[in-house]
């Protein structure tokens, strides 16, 4: 039997403010800036899972579903939903939150894949994770799903 970590060991929460430097001639934050973002909270997730250093395989989506402004803040959510052998698929959410309203809108979502590795980089097997609530469930049953796909396209493009 796969010992298994609670989903909520590696839940990550992040704040972050929408300056001038980050945002394009239309006001509103770069794209890149929000990927950035969102690697970095990956990785400190999948960490807090592992116990260990990861590296970054793969970004399977990125869904930019609206915009933030100058003076917004980010409220970023990591989770790991799934594990394989040395893998782990990190969910991660981004909100905008307006200072004035106190509004929240999720601007961006994102399914990541990291891999745990030792000290020479050599990938290093990671516990299993057990969801907890009820959007964890939904994304652990698709991970296997997302996983097939992956490896279609890796076939695909002659990268297996």
């Amino acid at each position: 039997m796969v010992e298994k970590l609670p989903a909520s060991i590696s839940r990550t929460i992040q704040t972050k403010l929408v300056l001038p430097p980050d945002t394009n001639h239309l006001g509103t934050i770069f794209g890149g800036t929000v990927l950035s973002y969102i690697d970095e909270i990956a990785a400190i997730t999948a960490m807090k899972h592992s116990k260990g250093v990861v590296v970054t395989a793969s970004i399977d989506t990125v869904n930019f579903l609206s915009s933030a402004r100058v003076g917004d803040i980010l409220l970023l959510e990591g989770l790991v939903v799934s594990t394989g052998r040395t893998s782990m698929e990190v969910y991660v959410k981004v909100e905008c939150q307006n200072l004035e309203t106190g509004e929240k809108t999720t601007t961006t979502t994102a399914i990541l894949t990291m891999v745990a590795v030792n000290e020479t980089g050599k990938p290093t097997p990671v516990l299993g994770v057990e969801p907890e609530t009820e959007a964890d469930y939904k994304l652990f049953k698709l991970a296997q799903e997302r996983k097939e796909r992956r490896l279609k396209v890796k076939e695909l493009l002659g990268e297996s």
